[in-house]
């Protein structure tokens, strides 16, 4: 099926060569980025290094009992991939929702939600990948018991629960909880 539409954007003079798909070697991490005391980060994606508008990509490790202060992200969406460790994650105008997250767990972060970092695990360093620029919140006055908050797929959120009631037509029920 051909179409006379022209593509939105024309190609690069480069052909894509240079200004395509960018590999960042594992070794390159620039570490001259926002820093937060007891947290270390290094950046692979971001608008000096490749023009990423909307995106921040890198590696942070925090360190043993360390947390951030409250915070957000500015424009930009994060998205946060448990390496190794505990992320224990706050949110809401106060902190006043709480959520963890263990190795292979991702955690997305809508743009301009105030949060906090808290690695939850005492002897061990939290190692995650994605962290955006801070815009660091110092007003902002947590809660001391925030809401515990469990993310359901909303592409799943109609199917029945794991916990339910079966009843097999034959005058036989029974309850199953997995």
């Amino acid at each position: 099926m051909s179409s006379s539409a022209e593509p939105p954007t024309s190609v690069p003079t480069d052909e894509w060569r240079n200004s395509g798909v960018r590999v960042i070697p594992a070794d390159s991490l620039d570490s001259n980025t926002a820093q937060t005391p007891g947290m270390q980060r290094a950046a692979a994606i971001n608008f000096a290094r490749v023009g990423a508008q909307k995106l921040w990509a890198g590696t942070v490790t925090i360190s043993p009992n360390a947390k951030t202060g409250a915070h957000h992200h500015g424009h930009l969406e994060s998205v946060i991939y448990v390496l190794k460790g505990k992320a224990r994650m706050r949110w809401g105008e106060k902190l006043e929702f709480v959520a963890e997250a263990g190795p292979g767990d991702f955690i997305f972060v809508p743009p301009y939600v105030p949060h906090q970092e808290i690695n939850a695990l005492e002897g061990e360093a939290l190692e995650s990948d994605g962290e955006a620029v801070a815009v660091n919140l110092p007003d902002l006055v947590p809660v001391e018991n925030p809401e515990g908050v469990k993310w359901i797929d909303p592409t799943h959120a109609n199917l029945p629960d794991h916990d339910h009631h079966h009843d097999h037509g034959d005058g036989h029920t029974h309850d199953h909880t997995h």
